[in-house]
């Protein structure tokens, strides 16, 4: 029977339990060497489970008609964190002309102007009917190969152009060197034109008030940059777009507002992100190397509890339910808590929640015992008791993981918080929530200074590796990379640019600065497990553009393109645990 029981009034709680027939593990010691991804020591390394994520997304495109209506959960959070002022500044606001434009990150309300007032909930439940397309669409068997064989875009349509979308593995250019943000082009006979430079003149001539230098330094840019056009065209014209609105003070509005000017819908951003996943392996090996490490940690545990710090659609757990399902002694019970930022209107964790559903019915195909937690609010004001840890629960058989991937970055800093970090408070959370790990992914960003210019540059180089990235993995024409382009990176392009104070959301840091934050917070990092770095660098080589990097570094693994690295990957464990020898962790802290 499953039992859906929703939370407080306001939605920023709830719990859903569902319990199947199958039994559980039976209890002892975790074995951290040799499990799998779903703790079967006869099943083979190479088995992740992958395509259950794009198999996963298109039985959302397909049951979910709302999607149509509905703006892309990550973008409307963000949204509105940027587009709320806080209490102190609203205060200050007469005082400080600077504080003017800055807005509190997190805000609960609802101040997005023009936003429809009715929300349908969504639902997932699952018809009897549908379970022969379950069968076919969700699992991931032997007989199934995945999605390489199988590829994502003959479960949209059978169009012989989305067929063409990506372009084969042996037919790709290679271009080594770091790739430049402008190649030189031909104003007229004669008269080279480098669109880098006259990007980064038009920033300085911007934090200079120079207006009319940096206008006629767009105008070039205009003449010859286009959304349509190769890596550098479509790079200068998103930067173009967002200096042009850092002079006009347009910035934070723009940015608020970026999808709704197309109707830009939830499907279809999620049908652009298909066609990253696909491209690129950044998403995939990211949640290889989480799931298999947990895995790996959680290999003979009876209940598993994970607390995900940004689980937005949840795409990061099918492939693990999957691989725990298999389990010999059957699966364990597995609880997660989703945490994310609130959504605009009267139910802020609404969607938070209908990941939690979505989870819950995966599960129940693959008989797995379940129960969801759903938080959303600020990061930095969740206290201990909201996280719903039975404090009575037989920890020696519960491991509890904390996962974290790429999104602390959206976190305000104490460049604008003094006084106190909210990214260090989320960071103390998670240590004193102590649990036994912590997997922790991290954008390797250089741009969140506080000077324009040096900001405007690090950004430079980071998208055009980005853009230049698709231009080698994706046809030109693509629709879905057109729109990934225009609604992902265009829009972070715009905040990073054209938006300060609590306004400005994306602030990422290196890995380095990470390693220290970590350390101060209290954590002491685990060895990487060998294993998993050595399939993940089989699998790029194998399956994506040799460009692709994949190495390690001060126990991170970095993900990147032609030299620059662009993301990494950690685990982590309270210093506390690892001093009193916790039978989950190895002396030496190796996986």
């Amino acid at each position: 029977m499953d039992r859906f029981d929703s939370g407080d009034d306001d939605g920023s709680n709830y719990n859903h339990q569902f319990t199947s027939s199958s039994s559980s593990s039976s209890s002892g010691d975790v074995s951290i060497e040799s499990s799998s991804c779903g703790g079967d020591d006869s099943t083979p390394l190479e088995r992740d489970y992958f395509d259950g994520v794009l198999k996963y997304i298109n039985q959302m495109l397909m049951e979910e008609e709302d999607l149509e209506n509905r703006p892309c959960m990550l973008q409307d959070s963000l949204a509105l964190q940027a587009a709320e002022k806080s209490f102190y500044e609203a205060l200050t606001d007469c005082n400080f002309s600077e504080t003017n434009r800055k807005r509190d990150s997190y805000g609960d309300g609802d101040l997005e102007a023009g936003r429809d007032s009715k929300q349908v909930a969504g639902s997932t439940a699952e018809e009897p009917e549908q379970t022969e397309m379950y069968d076919k669409t969700l699992l991931c068997s032997a007989n199934n190969p995945g999605f390489y064989s199988d590829p994502p875009w003959c479960h949209l349509d059978h169009s012989t152009e989305q067929k063409r979308r990506f372009k084969p593995v042996n037919d790709v250019r290679s271009r080594r060197g770091r790739p430049r943000a402008g190649e030189n082009r031909v104003i007229g006979p004669g008269k080279p034109v480098d669109l880098r430079s006259l990007l980064l003149e038009s920033a300085v001539a911007a934090a200079n008030y120079d207006g009319r230098t940096a206008t006629h330094r767009l105008n070039l840019i205009r003449q010859h940059s286009s959304p349509h056009g190769d890596a550098a065209e479509r790079t200068a014209h998103y930067f173009a777009n967002s200096l042009e609105a850092r002079l006009a003070g347009t910035g934070p509005e723009l940015y608020t507002s970026f999808s709704r000017r197309r109707r830009m819908s939830a499907a279809e951003v999620l049908k652009a992100y298909q066609a990253y996943v696909t491209a690129c392996p950044f998403k995939k090996m990211s949640n290889i190397f989480a799931n298999k490490t947990i895995g790996k940690l959680t290999g003979k545990a009876t209940a598993i509890h994970i607390i995900d710090f940004g689980i937005l659609y949840g795409f990061q757990w099918p492939c693990f339910i999957q691989g725990i399902s298999l389990r010999p002694s059957g699966p364990p019970k597995l609880h997660i808590t989703g945490i994310d930022f609130p959504q605009p209107g009267f139910r802020p964790a609404e969607r938070v929640e209908d990941t939690g559903r979505r989870l819950a019915n995966y599960c129940k195909r693959f008989n797995v015992p379940f129960e969801y937690t759903a938080i959303a609010k600020k990061w930095d004001t969740i206290s201990l008791d909201e996280l719903n840890m039975d404090r009575d629960r037989d920890r020696e058989e519960e491991v509890l993981i904390v996962n974290c991937l790429y999104r602390l970055k959206n976190t305000p800093d104490e460049t604008l918080i003094l006084d106190n970090s909210p990214r260090d408070t989320v960071l103390n959370l998670i240590n004193q929530i102590n649990p036994d790990f912590f997997i922790h992914g991290v954008i390797n960003g250089t741009y969140n200074s506080s000077f324009f210019t040096s900001r405007f540059k690090e950004a430079l180089f980071h998208f055009s590796s980005l853009f230049d990235m698709f231009e080698s993995t994706i046809p030109r024409e693509d629709q879905e990379r057109l729109v990934y382009e225009e609604e992902i990176w265009g829009r972070d392009i715009m905040n990073i640019v054209a938006c300060e104070g609590t306004e400005r959301v994306e602030r990422p840091e290196t890995y380095k600065q990470w390693q220290l934050r970590n350390q101060r917070a209290g954590f002491k990092q685990v060895g990487l497990n060998q294993d998993v770095i050595k399939e993940v660098r089989a699998k790029v080589r194998l399956r994506y553009h040799k460009d692709f990097l994949v190495d390690e570094h001060s126990d991170w693994m970095l993900q990147g393109w032609k030299g620059r690295v662009l993301c990494a990957l950690s685990c982590w464990t309270p210093v506390e645990k690892a001093m009193t020898g916790s039978e989950f962790v190895r002396s030496d802290l190796r996986i």
